[in-house]
């Protein structure tokens, strides 16, 4: 599968929560471990992504692009970060409900549910559940924005967000 076909649901996944919230955590700089589990859906291994602060906020501005959001609730607490956003798009309203536990520095989860009304693609609700834990600095030659798939398929988010054509497939696609 080629990076271009995998990026709505990469996005999706990487991006669901930080996307709906202007002042989600940051996570550390170095390499992350991701899995994302999502109901219904065959589990992939683990990818592995290098970030920096920068390409964290290029990826969630790029992210934020897509969402028209009236409702948008944030709560934080000691280690927790809670997400109530109701959005809607070419007709269809999607309400999400996100609790995102962690440090942000070491690991973190993120669970959350997506309701669709009406149903999008025969389906009325979408459940993730996404871990990430902190592996330590960026590998030698990687650099910010660098994913490894299972694999071993390799891109770079940020150079993908900014590629026009992929810029002009995700306006395309349904805003979540």
């Amino acid at each position: 599968m080629t990076a271009l076909r995998i990026a709505p649901l990469l996005f999706a996944t990487l991006f669901a929560a930080q996307a709906d919230a202007a002042d989600a955590p940051r996570r550390k700089s170095g390499l992350w471990e991701m899995k994302t589990q999502m109901a219904g859906m065959p589990g992939q291994g683990p990818m592995q992504m290098c970030v920096d602060q920068a390409s964290d906020n290029v990826m969630q501005e790029r992210a934020k692009e897509k969402v028209n959001c009236p409702v948008m609730d944030v709560s934080r607490s000691a280690g927790k970060v809670t997400i109530h956003a109701v959005c809607k798009n070419e007709g269809v309203t999607s309400t999400s409900d996100s609790v995102i536990t962690g440090d942000f520095d070491s690991a973190y989860r993120n669970d959350m549910v997506v309701r669709y009304d009406p149903p999008q693609h025969g389906m009325k609700e979408m459940k993730m559940v996404q871990e990430a834990r902190w592996l330590g600095p960026c590998k030698s030659g990687q650099k910010p924005g660098d994913v490894i798939m299972p694999g071993a398929q390799k891109f770079n988010m940020q150079e993908m967000m900014n590629d026009p054509q992929m810029r002009e497939m995700m306006k395309r696609q349904p805003k979540q």
